[in-house]
């Protein structure tokens, strides 16, 4: 990606500004629209000779399914283009953090926090799947937390339409190890249910600050999420909250909740933000769970790629059904 440097233009009006994140198919940079005159994420897709036709379907898939979803917890996406072989989608900028960070920093966050966190991501889920759009990857580093604590949903990067047709190869999977679901780990396609597991994975992790299913490999860890039960949470954590995450974390997903606006239910949001999903009436969750008590958020700082260009953050599994995962 040399050619991505500081004020390269791309489609003849967004500036390059500073690279921001680097994921497993695309660099994210904050640039400039200088025709509308505001900043905004622009994340380019990264050139890869072997695969590019389908990482470029896929890239192309993210921006139209992320268009379709106008939720106040989805990032916003503005436009799609392709300049000189380089393939671009512009984003809102979002003045935060990804939840990654937030973890990595403070470790287990309070219940509260937690809560907050969960309901809002749950509604974000709950608009995508009412479109019909399964995320496949949810994850910390794919949920940001603004300054105000609204989270914002974003890299539907391998998100999937449930009627259409995949760009997935044959005996490929895809998804991160620590956060993927039991049926996906098994090679059956993901669904609503599987969005919700991995919520549940994350759940966790912010209550105890490590994941509960990191065997050291990303085989060990797949099966593991078949296999194993997570570590029980701690007394400190409410039986509510507790209940949400263990029926999140059912192996079958038949036994999760129906739906990701259960889930938003479960935690506290009122029925009349649920009722407004369709119509972006539902800013988040109530005042009183807003917390978010955590030390003032920095901007969004994002370590550069390693020495060999692998991502800095969970990378995104794409894998041969015979390895169960890369």
């Amino acid at each position: 990606m040399q050619r991505l440097v500081a004020g390269l233009r791309l489609g003849g009006r967004y500036v390059l500004q500073e690279r921001i994140a680097s994921g497993g198919m695309a660099d994210v940079w904050s640039g400039l629209d200088d025709v509308l005159q505001r900043l905004v994420a622009v994340k380019v897709m990264r050139a890869d000779p072997d695969n590019e036709e389908i990482f470029a379907e896929r890239f192309r898939d993210e921006a139209l399914h992320s268009a379709a979803l106008m939720h106040t917890n989805i990032t916003t996406v503005f436009d799609y283009g392709e300049d000189d072989h380089l393939t671009y989608l512009v984003m809102e900028l979002v003045a935060g953090q990804p939840l990654s960070a937030v973890i990595r920093e403070q470790g287990a966050l309070s219940p509260d926090v937690v809560r907050s966190v969960l309901a809002q991501a749950a509604l974000a889920l709950g608009t995508a799947h009412e479109a019909g759009v399964v995320h496949r990857d949810v994850k910390p580093a794919n949920i940001l937390v603004r300054e105000d604590g609204v989270v914002k949903l974003t890299d539907f990067g391998i998100a999937r339409a449930m009627d259409a047709i995949g760009h997935t190869r044959v005996g490929e999977m895809l998804g991160t190890p620590n956060y993927i679901s039991p049926e996906q780990a098994l090679g059956q396609p993901a669904t609503g249910a599987s969005d919700l597991y991995a919520l549940g994975v994350v759940a966790h992790e912010m209550l105890t600050g490590t994941r509960p299913f990191d065997r050291g490999t990303p085989i060990a860890t797949a099966m593991s999420h078949v296999n194993e039960t997570p570590p029980p949470l701690g007394d400190e954590v409410p039986v509510d909250l507790r209940a949400v995450v263990a029926t999140l974390l059912e192996k079958d997903p038949a036994d999760r909740p129906a739906n990701a606006h259960d889930v938003a239910a479960l935690l506290g949001v009122a029925t009349a933000e649920l009722a407004g999903l369709d119509l972006d009436r539902a800013a988040g969750v109530p005042s009183g769970y807003v917390v978010l008590p955590i030390t003032p958020m920095r901007p969004l700082e994002v370590a550069p790629p390693a020495s060999d260009g692998s991502a800095v953050d969970e990378p995104t599994v794409a894998a041969r059904r015979e390895d169960l995962l890369d």
